[in-house]
């Protein structure tokens, strides 16, 4: 299912629990529970958090899960809103791969919020514009390895950060 960045924001300041967002996205049991784990989340009062040194600790939440990459296995995105641990953007995510063994893998963790392009690199992976303060932004290619940096860019023009 694919929930825009807006209704994940809503969705994160609504308080509605991590629970009903992730299986509003698709995961439930024990897939959802690993799929936090990949993120790095630890539950705390009965919710999922990432980061775990936040005082006001709102959840983490499964936003959107689909096959980006088309080899027909599910990609998760894992998000948290807070300052304390994502600054200025406000929120950050994890980009989670479902493995063939059962296992999630966590491609990409940042602060801010992915928008998935329609530019390409290995193995079919898009490329990532990280969003947050300002008018120009990241874009982060897949390189076989990891993802990395490869442009900046602003409504799909090159720019200068």
């Amino acid at each position: 299912m694919w929930m825009p960045a807006t209704a994940l924001l809503a969705g994160l300041l609504a308080g509605q629990p991590a629970q009903a967002q992730a299986e509003d996205a698709g995961l439930f049991g024990a897939d959802r529970d690993a799929a936090f784990k990949a993120a790095g989340a630890v539950q705390r009062g009965g919710q999922w958090v990432v980061c775990a040194d936040d005082p006001a600790g709102g959840g983490a939440s499964i936003d959107e899960v689909r096959d980006l990459n088309g080899d027909g296995l599910p990609e998760a995105v894992v998000s948290e809103g807070g300052t304390f641990c994502n600054g200025a953007a406000g929120i950050g995510f994890s980009l989670l791969s479902k493995q063939a063994d059962g296992s999630w893998r966590n491609m990409l963790q940042s602060s801010g919020i992915p928008e998935f392009l329609a530019t390409k690199g290995a193995g079919g992976w898009p490329d990532v514009s990280v969003g947050g303060p300002g008018f120009c932004f990241p874009v982060l290619r897949w390189d076989g390895r990891g993802y990395a940096l490869q442009r900046h860019e602003y409504e799909g023009k090159p720019c200068s950060p």
